[in-house]
């Protein structure tokens, strides 16, 4: 099994920033891990993460914004929130999943994001 955490949440204005953290420990080996969004009344959706091969993959709509890091010997993964803005309340999942063959994925708990004044 492979348990995750989530960190880093908070209130922030229109403009400021935040950085989420996020661990991932257990018995598994852990391939890649991403962030996900859900805004209240909505579906979760993928934010940034790192795919299988090694990439990063971005959402339209956090691009030239936020930036995914990761330390492959902590399995831990951040996310750099700049230029937040009011539609990216909601709240963030990190989810980390195992290698191969057989893919798992896990998720934590969630930390609120709320963009306002």
């Amino acid at each position: 099994q492979v348990h995750v955490v989530e960190s880093g949440g908070g209130l922030v204005q229109p403009g400021g920033s935040l950085r989420l953290s996020c661990a991932a420990s257990g018995s598994l080996s852990i391939n890649s891990m991403g962030w996900f969004h859900q805004a209240p009344g909505k579906q979760r959706e993928l934010v940034a993460a790192f795919t299988r091969n090694g990439r990063t993959n971005y959402a339209d709509s956090v691009k030239g914004r936020f930036t995914i890091s990761r330390d492959n010997a902590e399995n831990t993964v951040s996310l750099q929130m700049n230029k937040l803005k009011p539609e990216d309340t909601g709240v963030y999942y990190c989810n980390a999943e195992t290698t191969g063959p057989t893919y798992r994925n896990f998720w934590g708990k969630g930390t609120l994001v709320t963009v306002s004044t």
